[in-house]
Order: C-alpha cells, then structure tokens, then sequence
C-alpha cells in the first residue's frame, strides 16, 4: 500500500502494467474522499537478498479443472 502523496492517506492500486522485468507501473488513488488524487507509481527491485545457484524451468502447474491460467498460456 502507497500513500498519497499530498494528503497522506492509504491509496489502492487501480491497475499496473510491467515495464521491464524489474519494474512495476501502478495506477493509485487516494481513498481520502476529501483529496481522491490519482498518481502513478513505479515498484523496482532495489536488490537481492539471495538467489538460487540454478534454475531449472518447469511447466505450470494445472488447476483443479486440468486447465492452465490463460496468462502463462498467452507468455509462452
């Protein structure tokens, strides 16, 4: 959760879009009804606390139905 910047109450994520794989854009809004000021935000990857030796690539898991999310369908 982000704060608004000019009031600084709690804003929601609207929407987001990736940039690049290390950065996200969100849209926010102020859930103070007295400001409700729209901004965009970005969320990086500042650094990596670990990460593994090796990765090996896997395929998706299925759901209960045997069906794959049509997002990992759609990125392959």
């Amino acid at each position: 959760m982000m704060r608004c910047p000019l009031c600084g109450q709690p804003a929601n994520t609207r929407s987001s879009s990736q940039i690049s794989n290390q950065t996200k854009e969100r849209y926010n809004q102020c859930q103070n009804i007295n400001c409700g000021a729209t901004f965009i935000s970005h969320e990086t990857v500042a650094r990596f606390i670990s990460q593994p030796g090796k990765i090996d690539p896997v395929n998706p898991h299925t759901d209960e139905f045997q069906q794959i999310a049509l997002s990992l369908v759609l990125s392959h």
